[in-house]
């Protein structure tokens, strides 16, 4: 097995696939600045010996001592209120970052894997629903959400920049909707957001008429599809995400009846004007190539979800 470097290795969906690949039998060094990782994500991994945590700005320049095998760029804040609260750091992350991590595994020899987004498809037509990976998008660059949106489509650009002129090996995965343990219960996004205020007895905010959908993966299936892009042999952009869409009207629905919070449902301005209406990946290519698709039922992984949310609150308040 391999050495592999994974920048951002202590965020939410980054330390479970820290989990994966050490269960492989990879050596992982997880690099990471804590702007919106947490040490806790991977605490029970420190005594493996195959585990180095390194405290590290990927965005300022860097170096990696001995080999790697492996170069995974997973670093980005990701939640919607942090586009508005750090946006340079977001910006760095998809730039300067993306740099970085290339020359990492252009220096070492290694393959390159991007963590892209679902946001590089913007708020697509219904003639683009759902959405494959050929479509190039319907993105506002000088919105709100843009720091992150325009961020992930550089990323992809010098990612592809750097296989073309430098031969590099790479593999881009385009992330849907992913939730799970590990979340930050306080992250805003929707699903942490619903589940916090249905624990706490409060009413559930609905953005808009809550008649925009989304599709959500639970954070483990993720990770097999990014582990089983890393080790294929595809080198362009995989959705990976559930085909399975739902309102977020009945998401709340769906937290409140399995908390079994008294919480009612209430509407609010929308704080995105370019918050795309619906999301749903076609993840045919993820089938053929690395015959991969999500099993884990919404209600299940929710379930899980909100055991995990409900400890957080209970640590946090003790």
């Amino acid at each position: 097995m391999g050495r592999v470097v994974i920048s951002g290795g202590a965020g939410f969906l980054p330390s479970h696939l820290c989990d994966r690949l050490l269960a492989e039998g990879h050596e992982v060094v997880a690099l990471d600045n804590f702007i919106t990782g947490r040490r806790e994500n991977v605490a029970h991994l420190m005594e493996n010996p195959g585990f180095t945590l390194v405290e590290q700005d990927v965005s300022e320049p860097f170096t990696v001592d001995g080999e790697a095998d492996y170069v995974m760029h997973m670093a980005s804040p990701a939640s919607p209120p942090d586009f508005k609260t750090i946006p340079f750091e977001t910006l760095k992350a998809g730039s300067y970052g993306s740099h970085n991590m290339l020359e990492i595994a252009r220096q070492k020899g290694a393959r390159f894997f991007l963590a892209s987004t679902s946001e590089v498809y913007g708020d697509p037509p219904p003639e683009h629903h759902p959405q494959v990976e050929e479509y190039w998008g319907n993105v506002n660059p000088n919105g709100p959400r843009s720091v992150y949106d325009e961020a992930k489509r550089y990323a992809e650009a010098v990612t592809m920049a750097y296989h073309r002129e430098y031969d590099l090996e790479v593999r881009i995965v385009r992330i849907f909707n992913t939730y799970g343990p590990r979340m930050r219960p306080d992250d805003g996004r929707v699903v942490t957001n619903f589940i916090t205020q249905a624990l706490n007895n409060e009413s559930l905010t609905l953005y808009g008429d809550g008649s925009q959908t989304r599709s959500f993966t639970y954070v483990s299936e993720t990770a097999d599809g990014i582990y089983r892009l890393l080790m294929s042999d595809e080198s362009t952009p995989v959705n990976i995400g559930n085909p399975n869409e739902c309102t977020m009207r009945e998401l709340a629905e769906n937290v409140i009846k399995l908390t079994g919070a008294e919480s009612t449902i209430v509407c609010v301005e929308q704080p995105f004007s370019d918050d795309p209406k619906q999301r749903r990946p076609d993840i045919s290519k993820a089938k053929r190539v690395l015959d991969w698709e999500p099993t884990i039922p919404l209600s299940e992984g929710l379930q899980k979800t909100i055991d995990y949310v409900r400890k957080e609150i209970a640590v946090r308040s003790s």
